[in-house]
C-alpha cells in the first residue's frame, strides 16, 4: 500500500503513445473501464492489422486545440454509460504517465464525451494496485495553469475561420437561446442574436436581400438558427425562406417549421409514415357531435382548438356530457377542432427525445403535477433522465424524418396499445432536457451546423 500513488478525484496525466502532453482526467473508482474523448473516429488497415484514426480534443471548452491521433485497435467492445446507454466502442491502449514519474500501460474506449464535464475518464481497472484515491482533494500532483497549457500544447492548435451564425429568436434572455449563443462563441464561431420582428426583406430577382435594424444587411451569415415562437410562425418561416434563397443553411428549413406548427397536416404526414398516434377526430364545428365522441373511444377525450398554442385551446373532457358541452362551446368561435382519446395509463407523463440530425441525444420523462394532465402538450411539472426503449427512439427519428427537421423535440406517450407519438416541436426548449440530463444540446446543435456548412482548417 505504501507504494500505492495518492491522486485526487481530478489529476493533470500524459499520453505519451498517442501525443497528448497534458489532460484533466476524472478519477472515478466507480467506473470499471478508461475513457477518451474522440471525435471522427474513423478504422482502417495499416500493415494487414486493424487500427483507428481519431481527433482529440483534450481540453474542455477549447475547440482550436487538437491531436490527431492513430492506435491498432485492441478491441471493441459494448459499454454501458453511466446514463444506462450502450454504445459500441473501439479499445486502444496507451502509456499513462502521472506525477513525476509513474508510467504504465491502460485501455482506453473512445467515446465523445463533449456533454461531459472531463476529456477523459480513469476507471478502476487503470487504477488496480498502483493508486489510492483521496475523493476529498484535487491535482495532489500538481496544476497547470493556462500559461503552461499553452506552452505543452504549443503547435498543435489549428486555425479555424468560424462561421457566421444567427439565431432567429424573440427572447435573447430565454435560457435555449442564452446556451445556444454561449456555445456557438466557445466553439469559435461569430454568433449574432437576430430578433424576428426587427428583420426585414428585399424581395428582387436580382439583389435579394435581408436586412436587420439600423440597415445592416445580413447576407454574409453562412448559416442560421431558426427558434420561431407559435405567433410568429408566419413571418418567421417567410424570413428563413429568404435566408434559405440566399444559401445560407438553416438549421431547421422554413418548409420543416411550417409543417410542423401546422396540426392536422403534421399528424396526416406522420400516418401516411407509420407513425401511430393517439386516436384522433377532425371537425368544423360539428352537427354530429355524438358521432364525434364515439369516434375517438368516447370520454374522457381531449379537445383542442386546431390554432391554439403551448396549451391554450386545449381542455380535458372527462364525461361524454362534458365533452359535448366544450364541443358546442367551440362551435359558437366556427372553429377547426381535434378530438383525441385520452390516454389513462399514461398518469400524467410523457417523454421528451430530443433529435439531432436523425439520432436521438437525450431523452427525459415529464410529469404533471398533482391536479394537472398532459394533452399532448407539456404543461409543466417535473423532468428526470429518462430511459427509453429502441422503438421509441425508432419513432422520435423517423417523425423527425417525416418532418424533415434536423432538430427536434419529439413528444411520446406509453400506452397499453404501445408508444404513441404527441407532438413534434421544431423549436425544443434546452433547459428541461440539459438540466436533467447534463448533456451539452446546445453544442450538439453548433455542431450539427458544422457538418453541413464548409469551414475552413488550416493546421
Amino acid at each position: 500500500m505504501i507504494d500505492k500513488i495518492v491522486v485526487g478525484s481530478e489529476e493533470w496525466v500524459k499520453l505519451p503513445k498517442i501525443n497528448i502532453p497534458a489532460i484533466k482526467v476524472r478519477v472515478d473508482s466507480g467506473a470499471k473501464t478508461s475513457a477518451l474523448h474522440a471525435v471522427n473516429i474513423e478504422p482502417f488497415v495499416k500493415d494487414g492489422e486493424h487500427w483507428v484514426r481519431y481527433d482529440v480534443y483534450p481540453l474542455q471548452s477549447n475547440g482550436k486545440t487538437v491531436v490527431h491521433c492513430e492506435s491498432p485497435i485492441a478491441d471493441k467492445r459494448v459499454i454501458k454509460s453511466s446514463t444506462g446507454t450502450k454504445e459500441h466502442r473501439y479499445v486502444i491502449k496507451s502509456s499513462l504517465h502521472i506525477g513525476e514519474d509513474e508510467i504504465w500501460e491502460i485501455e482506453l474506449t473512445l467515446t465523445n464525451r463533449d456533454s461531459m464535464g472531463y476529456r477523459m475518464l480513469l476507471g478502476r481497472e487503470a487504477m488496480m494496485g498502483r493508486i489510492l484515491v483521496d475523493p476529498e482533494s484535487s491535482f495532489l500532483l500538481g496544476d497547470l495553469d493556462d500559461d503552461e497549457l499553452k506552452s505543452v500544447y504549443k503547435n498543435k492548435e489549428v486555425e479555424r475561420k468560424g462561421l457566421k451564425i444567427g439565431l432567429l429568436a424573440s427572447n435573447p434572455d430565454l435560457y435555449s437561446n442564452k446556451r445556444i449563443m454561449e456555445a456557438g462563441e466557445r466553439l469559435g464561431h461569430e454568433m449574432y442574436f437576430l430578433n424576428i420582428a426587427q428583420c426585414y426583406m428585399k424581395l428582387d430577382a436580382k439583389t435579394p436581400e435581408v436586412h436587420y435594424r439600423g440597415g445592416r444587411i445580413l447576407n454574409d451569415l453562412d448559416a442560421v438558427i431558426p427558434r420561431i415562437r407559435p405567433s410568429m410562425t408566419f413571418y418567421g418561416c417567410a424570413l428563413t425562406r429568404q435566408f434559405e434563397a440566399l444559401n445560407i443553411f438553416s438549421l431547421n428549413s422554413s418548409n420543416a417549421i411550417t409543417q410542423s406548427r401546422d396540426k392536422l397536416y403534421s399528424l396526416q404526414l406522420l400516418l401516411n409514415n407509420g407513425v401511430h398516434i393517439p386516436t384522433t377526430g377532425f371537425a368544423n364545428s360539428p352537427l354530429d357531435t355524438t358521432d364525434l365522441i364515439k369516434m375517438v373511444g368516447g370520454s374522457p377525450l381531449i379537445v383542442k382548438l386546431l390554432e391554439g398554442t403551448q396549451g391554450k385551446g386545449v381542455v380535458l373532457a372527462e364525461t361524454k356530457k362534458a365533452a359535448e358541452s366544450v364541443i358546442n362551446a367551440f362551435k359558437s368561435l366556427k372553429a377547426n377542432i381535434l378530438v383525441q382519446e385520452f390516454i389513462k395509463e399514461a398518469s400524467g407523463k410523457d417523454l421528451r427525445l430530443f433529435v439531432i440530425d436523425g439520432k436521438v441525444v437525450a431523452a427525459i420523462q415529464r410529469e404533471a403535477l398533482p391536479g394537472e394532465f398532459r394533452a399532448n402538450i407539456h404543461l409543466g411539472g417535473t423532468a428526470s433522465i429518462a430511459k427509453v426503449t429502441a422503438e421509441e427512439k425508432k419513432i422520435a427519428v423517423k417523425a423527425a424524418k417525416a418532418m424533415g427537421l434536423k432538430v427536434a423535440g419529439v413528444d411520446i406517450i406509453r400506452s397499453s396499445k404501445g408508444p404513441l407519438l404527441l407532438e413534434v416541436n421544431s423549436s425544443p426548449g434546452l433547459e428541461g432536457i440539459e438540466t436533467a440530463t447534463e448533456k451539452d444540446i446546445a453544442s450538439m446543435m453548433i455542431k450539427a451546423i458544422e457538418k453541413n456548412v464548409k469551414w475552413t482548417t488550416d493546421s
